[in-house]
């Protein structure tokens, strides 16, 4: 049995400026993605200049802070959100939706493309490598702060949480960060080394997140003020939100390497 490390979410603290390790995660994650980003566009079938990335960069930060935000409190707070609609605005409360912030970032790719006057699949293919990188780094913020965590467990990584009682549980931010970051990220990886149908690399993500997090979801306790679904004990709202991620994904590949035959 593991303890967690209750680790202080505050990293630095400067009179009354409060600087917390998950908002670390996201700049780490960010700069993360910026950096591979810059080693993709050199990639012979990319050729994309150096400021593209950087500009692109901005254009994913404003969506998955504004999306990952406005979907936390539509998909997971929207009772709260009738009785308070400024809840929307308390980001330091907590509360980001990767979903969210992915309907974020799909607009923003539209606007990048608008900008450019590229497709806005090649935008999508670039950068889906990118992405689980920040998912990566979010993870780690989640643990960090000792939330997110999955049900109680025999297992021997099973591990004791400060705020959710003596038993030991999964890990399941870990698992995340372990399947929907650094597994996923690998992957698209080395399947976009090499020039692909367009749509493929971002139906890829699509897939694999989709499918990862689906796992994970059964060993990761839901919201308590949503619970399980329908009643059923085991379906989750996250669940629900990757179904359409993986059946998209599906689509597309097919779309993709129909088109190229």
């Amino acid at each position: 049995m593991l303890v967690h490390p209750n680790i202080d979410p505050v990293a630095v603290k400067l009179g009354p400026l409060s600087v917390h390790w998950y908002g670390l995660m996201y700049l780490l994650g960010f700069w993360g993605a910026w950096y591979l980003g810059t080693i993709r566009a050199r990639q012979p079938h990319i050729a994309w200049p150096k400021e593209r990335v950087s500009d692109l960069l901005f254009y994913i930060v404003m969506g998955v802070i504004l999306g990952g935000r406005i979907g936390y409190t539509f998909f997971y707070n929207f009772s709260g959100f009738i009785e308070h609609p400024l809840v929307i605005i308390r980001m330091w409360e907590g509360g980001m939706s990767f979903h969210g912030g992915l309907i974020g970032v799909i607009v923003s790719y539209f606007l990048f493309a608008w900008k450019y006057k590229l497709n806005v699949f090649d935008i999508a293919d670039f950068a889906a490598p990118l992405v689980p990188v920040g998912l990566f780094t979010g993870r780690i913020g989640n643990f960090i702060n000792g939330e997110l965590w999955g049900a109680p467990t025999s297992l021997p990584w099973g591990m004791v949480f400060p705020r959710a009682g003596p038993d030991p549980r999964h890990p399941s931010m870990l698992y995340e960060a372990f399947l929907e970051g650094a597994v996923l990220c690998a992957l698209l990886w080395w399947f976009a080394r090499k020039p692909r149908p367009r749509m493929a690399v971002s139906a890829l993500f699509l897939v694999g997140y989709g499918v990862f997090r689906s796992l994970v979801e059964f060993v990761r306790l839901p919201d308590s003020h949503i619970g399980y679904l329908y009643g059923t004990g085991w379906l989750t709202m996250g669940m629900v939100l990757s179904a359409p991620m993986i059946a998209a994904g599906a689509v597309m590949l097919a779309i993709g390497y129909g088109r190229r035959r």
